[in-house]
């Protein structure tokens, strides 16, 4: 080699590495959005997580979306929290203001002992009314999964004027809707000492936690093991066998209450999207027809998804409801 080149090439190295790594940086601010199949989409409007106090209560919530949007206020199921939702905060908050709520003795809320606090479904959704009066909730749509079915019914019974329209998911509101597998906790409703240890099994067991998130799909690949072992988590915490217990005890008031909402849905007809999973397993697969006899214009859809359907459908939900919310009248 060349003296000249030999004394220089060391330098001309470092020169040129520093110009390549510029370059590529340059390259790829430039790049567009969807460079190399991937969309990463500026964030407009970033979820928020913030608690509030309400009876005397810390309650945790989500939110996000502009608060002048139509609001979706999202009541989860069991053993889950307001984390479900995200999966519809990240595709729908552009356009909505969504707000989700943890119940008492759920999420980050807190879990008041038993013997100080009511674990029933209407303290709960006591709790929830005031919840919306102190964020300042006057209008919303309602999106109702599980134990939202049986808390957001009871809203609507008590402020139906707040309610512009009702999203079922995967929630009952017949006695029909109450599968096989309610034997046991129908047990523990009639002998609640007798069949307390079999109704925990049977409602809080780690396999009933998988069961609820996968159901009968035969696709078990897709669905994440976190979640379920999440929530089987959180069960185990200390005084979580109680709450769950006493919440599950009150289940028989729903049932007592049915005929209430389906009188109110068949005399009110109000807006009604109904959403369920087709691999289902808490549930029998008839309640989304009731819900039709019920609310003759209801619109009914079954997704790709179990009595989670977030966890796998999430794309196609949030197409629905954004479908759904745009042609509110």
């Amino acid at each position: 080699m060349h003296p000249f080149y030999s004394a220089r090439w060391p330098r001309f190295l470092h020169v040129s590495r520093n110009v390549l790594v510029v370059s590529m940086m340059l390259a790829m601010l430039q790049l567009p959005a969807h460079a190399g199949g991937r969309e990463h989409p500026v964030v407009k409007h970033p979820t928020v997580y913030r608690t509030i106090q309400v009876d005397g209560l810390s309650i945790f919530y989500r939110e996000s979306g502009p608060k002048d949007a139509p609001t979706l206020f999202l009541l989860h199921g069991l053993p889950s929290s307001s984390r479900m939702f995200e999966p519809l905060f990240s595709r729908l908050s552009d356009r909505y203001h969504l707000i989700a709520p943890d119940y008492p003795g759920f999420g980050h809320s807190d879990w008041p002992d038993p013997k100080k606090f009511a674990y029933t479904f209407d303290h709960i959704a006591e709790v929830m009314n005031h919840f919306t009066v102190a964020v300042g909730l006057s209008k919303y749509s309602l999106y109702m999964q599980d134990y939202g079915g049986p808390v957001g019914f009871r809203m609507v019974l008590q402020n139906p004027e707040r309610v512009e329209s009702l999203i079922v998911q995967d929630a009952v509101a017949h006695n029909s809707g109450l599968g096989a597998n309610w034997k046991t906790r129908r047990a523990f409703w009639a002998d609640r000492p007798a069949n307390e240890e079999a109704l925990r099994v049977n409602l809080l067991s780690l396999a009933t936690a998988r069961s609820r998130h996968v159901g009968d799909d035969p696709n078990v690949e897709r669905h994440d093991p976190d979640l379920w072992t999440d929530e089987y988590y959180f069960l185990n915490q200390p005084g979580q066998e109680e709450i769950q217990s006493d919440l599950f005890y009150d289940y028989r008031t729903n049932v007592e209450n049915y005929p209430k909402w389906q009188a109110w849905m068949q005399q009110k007809q109000p807006r009604l999207l109904v959403i369920w999973g087709k691999y289902e397993a808490s549930f029998d697969p008839s309640e989304p027809e009731a819900y039709r006899r019920d609310v003759t214009q209801a619109e009914v859809h079954i997704v790709d998804g179990g009595h989670f359907a977030l966890d796998t459908a999430a794309d196609e939900i949030a197409a629905l409801i954004g479908q759904f919310m745009r042609t509110r009248k």
